[in-house]
C-alpha cells in the first residue's frame, strides 16, 4: 500500500501548488478592473509620452519613448524600462542613474541625476476610424443585430461578436473595417493574454491581442502572424476599443495553378500604417492553401473573451 501513500501525497501536493498560484482574473468592464487599471494608460509631455502596463499584484512596467507615443512623435529610437511597484496611494518606478518616477493622481513625475523634475500627464487616444460607417457596396458583416453573416458567430449580453467565427461569405480582393476590444488580464502574459486573431482568406493571420506597452513582435498585436512584426506597435491598453483598416489584393496564379504573384496588404491599426502593400510569403500557421478562390474573414477564438463589432468589408 506504500505506492498508495505516495500516490495520494503527490495528488496532493500538485493541487497545493495548483491552488497556490496567482489567479488570472479577467475584466470585461473598466469600472469594475480597479485601481491598478485605472493607472495604467498613456501618459505625455513635451519631451515625449509613457505607456504604463498593469502586470498584476501591484507590479507595473513603464515604457518611455522621445518625441511622443508609437505612431504619434516617437523617433523610433528611444525606448527606456522601467520597473514599478505600487506603494501606496502611488507607484514607484526606479532604474539606473537615479532614475525615479512617481506615478499618482493622473501624473508621473520624474527626476534623474541631471534634473527634474518633469511632469507627464495622462492622455487617452482614440482611433481616428472607430465607428467608421460602411460605404456604398459594402458587404455589412456584422452591425449589433444579429450573428447570421457568421458561421459559429455569438452575441454577448452587449450585443458583441465574440472571437470564434467565420463569415459565410467569402472575398477575394477588398477593403475591410473592423473594431475589437480586449480584456484585461493583469497577471496573464505572452500569447495568453487577450489572443485571438483576423484571418483573411482564412489564410493570413494579422494578430490580436494584449500587446500595450510591448516591444510589437510578429506575434503581438499588428503582427503577421510568425512573419513580419508591425513598424511600430500601436496596441491601445484593453478595454478600450481599437481599430484595423485593411486593403487586401488576393495572390494571382496561371492556368496551370502556378503562383505567378503574392498576395499583398496595407493595414492600419487605430489609423496608422503597420503595414504597406506587404506581400505575404504564403499562408500563416493554421491558415489553408493558397490557391486562386477567395475565402472567408475568420475572427479566431483562442479561449480568450476577445469581442468583436462594426465590421463590414468593400469587394473590389
Amino acid at each position: 500500500m506504500k505506492w498508495l501513500t505516495v500516490l495520494l501525497l503527490t495528488l496532493a501536493t500538485a493541487l497545493h501548488a495548483a491552488d497556490s498560484k496567482p489567479k488570472i482574473e479577467t475584466f470585461l468592464d473598466p469600472a469594475k478592473a480597479g485601481q491598478d487599471y485605472i493607472d495604467q494608460g498613456e501618459y505625455r509631455n513635451d519631451w515625449g509620452g509613457a505607456q504604463v502596463l498593469a502586470l498584476g499584484g501591484g507590479n507595473f512596467r513603464m515604457v518611455t519613448f522621445r518625441g511622443g507615443l508609437p505612431g504619434d512623435g516617437w523617433d523610433k529610437e528611444y525606448r527606456q524600462e522601467n520597473a514599478g511597484k505600487r506603494e501606496g496611494g502611488k507607484i514607484l518606478f526606479t532604474g539606473p542613474e537615479n532614475y525615479r518616477a512617481e506615478l499618482a493622481n493622473g501624473k508621473i513625475t520624474i527626476t534623474t541625476e541631471s534634473g527634474g523634475p518633469w511632469t507627464m500627464e495622462r492622455t487617452e487616444r482614440k482611433s481616428p476610424t472607430l465607428g467608421a460607417k460602411p460605404p456604398p457596396g459594402a458587404v455589412v458583416l456584422f452591425d449589433g443585430a444579429n450573428t447570421d453573416a457568421w458561421a459559429g458567430g455569438h452575441l454577448d449580453e452587449r450585443n458583441l461578436l465574440a472571437a470564434g467565427c467565420k463569415s459565410k461569405q467569402s472575398f477575394k480582393d477588398f477593403t475591410a473595417h473592423l473594431e475589437f476590444l480586449l480584456p484585461f488580464m493583469p497577471l496573464a502574459r505572452e500569447q495568453g493574454r487577450g489572443n485571438s486573431g483576423v484571418y483573411l482568406q482564412d489564410r493570413y493571420e494579422i494578430q490580436v491581442l494584449d500587446s500595450f506597452g510591448l516591444k510589437g513582435e510578429d506575434n503581438e498585436c499588428g503582427g503577421i502572424y510568425s512573419q513580419v512584426k508591425p513598424s511600430e506597435n500601436l496596441c491601445f491598453p484593453p478595454l478600450v476599443w481599437q481599430t484595423y483598416d485593411i486593403e487586401f489584393t488576393s495572390a494571382t496564379f496561371d492556368e496551370s495553378g502556378k503562383k505567378t504573384k503574392n498576395a499583398v496588404v496595407t493595414i492600419r491599426h487605430n489609423g496608422v500604417p503597420i503595414h504597406q502593400n506587404l506581400e505575404f510569403k504564403g499562408p500563416t500557421p493554421g491558415g489553408k492553401k493558397e490557391d486562386s478562390t477567395g475565402g472567408p474573414l475568420q475572427l479566431q477564438g483562442h479561449g480568450n473573451p476577445v469581442f468583436y463589432r462594426n465590421v463590414w468589408v468593400v469587394p473590389k
